[in-house]
């Protein structure tokens, strides 16, 4: 049985530049209009508080290329250029000449490469458990890794599941996502437990559709990328921080904050699973960004 969110999210194709069909996806809800750039190949229920019908803010986003029902580019394209390309044709699909951008992990790069190529598109940045570029450098800093050693790990770790994709596949896609193994996954502590367990579930089952090796195909496309500029962006922005996020270091996203003149920087006890783990939170920020844009 899926959380009552679920019900809240309606998909619709949109055509990228080259052709490529995306499943773009609405909460349909009344209020301002929020551009969504999600954690690569991730889906709407990682954004639980945005799903509610009475959220406040109307959300427009997409699924990537080959995840969720959109389809794998023919030419094989997912690099930062593609992505930017899919974000602009959600937009204009959906009517939107600007809009606050909020964005998780993955999709911060996204977002503030937006921003940065096409200003007059984006009035804000939410930045929640990610960084503008050079993603992969940024891994397991809880560690205390330094950030070139980390990108080798996780690229290295990226190649390798495109290579053994086709014998994970089946076991990814048999996992029985119910309650007892959402839960399971709480207590290890990738996930902090304060994270609803139906919510989860819906997330990780939806997650779990896409094949491996395409995932890390994704993975391998932003990894090419390097940071992102912040010189010329003049939004107001706000970051989120998880303490314990082995993904995307606390002490990265806010040196980064530091570069972007008058941001917010918010540091929670949370993980890289922030939207789903303190959804009321996320969604209170946002507001306040929508309101600092006004």
């Amino acid at each position: 049985m899926k959380p009552p969110t679920a019900a809240f999210v309606r998909y619709y194709d949109v055509a990228s530049a080259d052709g490529t069909r995306l499943r773009a996806w609405t909460n349909d809800a009344e209020g301002p209009t929020v551009f969504l750039s999600n954690g690569l190949g991730t889906n709407p229920h990682a954004w639980p508080a945005l799903l509610r019908p009475d959220c406040g803010v109307h959300v427009v986003s997409w699924n990537h290329r080959g995840v969720g029902g959109s389809e794998r580019p023919a030419n094989g394209r997912v690099d930062l250029d593609a992505f930017v390309e899919d974000a602009l044709a959600v937009m204009d699909d959906a009517g939107i000449d600007s809009a606050v951008v909020a964005s998780w992990s993955a999709g911060v790069t996204v977002a503030f490469e937006l921003a940065g190529r096409h200003p007059e598109r984006v009035t804000g940045i939410l930045a929640v458990a990610g960084v503008p570029g050079n993603t992969f450098a940024t891994m397991l800093a809880p560690l205390r890794m330094p950030p070139l050693v980390s990108k080798q790990l996780m690229v290295g770790l990226a190649r390798t599941a495109w290579v053994s994709g086709r014998a994970l596949a089946p076991l990814t896609r048999r996992i029985p996502w119910t309650n007892a193994t959402a839960n399971m996954l709480r207590l290890t502590r990738l996930i902090n437990p304060a994270a609803d367990t139906a919510e989860l579930r819906t997330l990780m089952q939806e997650f779990c559709t896409t094949h491996p090796s395409w995932y890390a195909k994704l993975a391998l496309g932003v990894s090419e990328h390097q940071r992102v500029s912040l010189s010329k962006i003049d939004v107001p922005v706000t970051f989120i921080a998880g303490t314990w996020d082995m993904l995307t270091g606390a002490r990265d996203m806010l040196s980064a904050s530091e570069r972007v003149t008058g941001s917010r920087f918010r540091e929670l006890n949370a993980t890289h699973f922030i939207p789903i783990e303190f959804p009321d939170v996320v969604l209170e920020e946002l507001k306040d960004l929508i309101e600092r844009t006004r």
